[in-house]
């Protein structure tokens, strides 16, 4: 029987930072299917679609996912969600509990991968990634819930200090680079392995094509992540401004846990809300394989 692989997610899902030869992208789940095995063992969809949202996962790509019959699927969601000016807790839950729950009763395995920290990621001043980490966080703690109902296969890439590397990141530091998008392949992969998943081999940890040169890395930046920038500066920016200036205000006054208290109160209802106890000690985080053992053992 062949493996059914579909991938649903954002950009980073969809490859971008990591071109391929003629045009379009490859990305992390694509390296993943190779290592599952050949085409004919292994049916590879991707799904998803730049910019989408939690919202955009449930309503659109799951019915085109579960079309697909899927017997594995991977779900990277909620980066573009701590990238919007609206930001409810409880919908960003119920969307992502009704993706993992809908491919698991129809029978999938299912990988969720947990969000990096954007303010290490950017190296932005920490006034500015306050905000911005605690919406990562609440997600994550979300995931962590949701992956514990549903029995998910659950990858923290953010364990990985190399993923804060800059190589590992495209000229935006919002995309993956190709070396970036193995190492993600790489994890996803060692988790499979541990939970009895064949694979036919581990994804190398090297790129195959070139670096892209400081021409090309302009060139990008100014036909692609222009054209980013300026949809998300007529979104999140006035709210990111808002969300900074509240952080002053708050630190001026010694009131910086204020913020936390309330943020904390907002995750407590949307994890009431899927009916789950709301967290003693914060974010559950669930150790990912190393990758040094499944990389000299031979794959299964």
């Amino acid at each position: 029987m062949a493996t059914r692989l579909v991938a649903l997610g954002d950009s980073v899902t969809a490859g971008l930072g990591d071109p391929i030869p003629g045009g379009g992208w490859r990305g992390y789940a694509a390296i993943l299917a190779d290592a599952l095995g050949p085409r004919g063992q292994v049916e590879f969809s991707n799904v998803a679609t730049s910019g989408a949202t939690s919202r955009d996962l449930a309503a659109d790509q799951l019915p085109r996912a579960l079309s697909l019959q899927p017997t594995l699927a991977t779900v990277l969601a909620g980066v573009n969600d701590t990238l919007r000016g609206t930001f409810d807790l409880r919908t960003i839950a119920s969307d992502i509990e009704e993706v993992v729950g809908g491919l698991r009763r129809a029978g999938a395995t299912v990988l969720t991968v947990r969000l990096p920290d954007p303010g290490l990621m950017l190296g932005i001043p920490d006034l500015v990634r306050r905000p911005l980490t605690r919406r990562v966080r609440a997600i994550n703690t979300i995931l962590d819930h949701i992956s514990r109902r549903h029995d998910t296969l659950h990858v923290d890439p953010a364990l990985h200090p190399a993923l804060y590397e800059r190589r590992m990141w495209g000229v935006d530091r919002l995309h993956p680079s190709e070396r970036g998008h193995r190492l993600l392949a790489r994890l996803i992969a060692a988790e499979l392995a541990t939970r009895g998943v064949p694979l036919a081999s581990m994804p190398d940890a090297e790129p195959t094509g070139a670096n892209p040169s400081a021409w090309a890395s302009a060139r990008w930046m100014a036909v692609e992540g222009t054209g980013w920038v300026v949809r998300r500066s007529r979104d999140f920016l006035p709210e990111l401004a808002r969300l900074v200036l509240s952080e002053a205000w708050h630190d001026i006054r010694g009131r910086a846990e204020t913020l936390d208290q309330r943020f904390h109160t907002d995750l407590d209802h949307a994890l009431r809300h899927l009916g789950a106890q709301p967290p003693v000690t914060g974010p559950r985080r669930t150790p990912s394989p190393t990758l040094h053992v499944a990389t000299e053992d031979a794959c299964p």
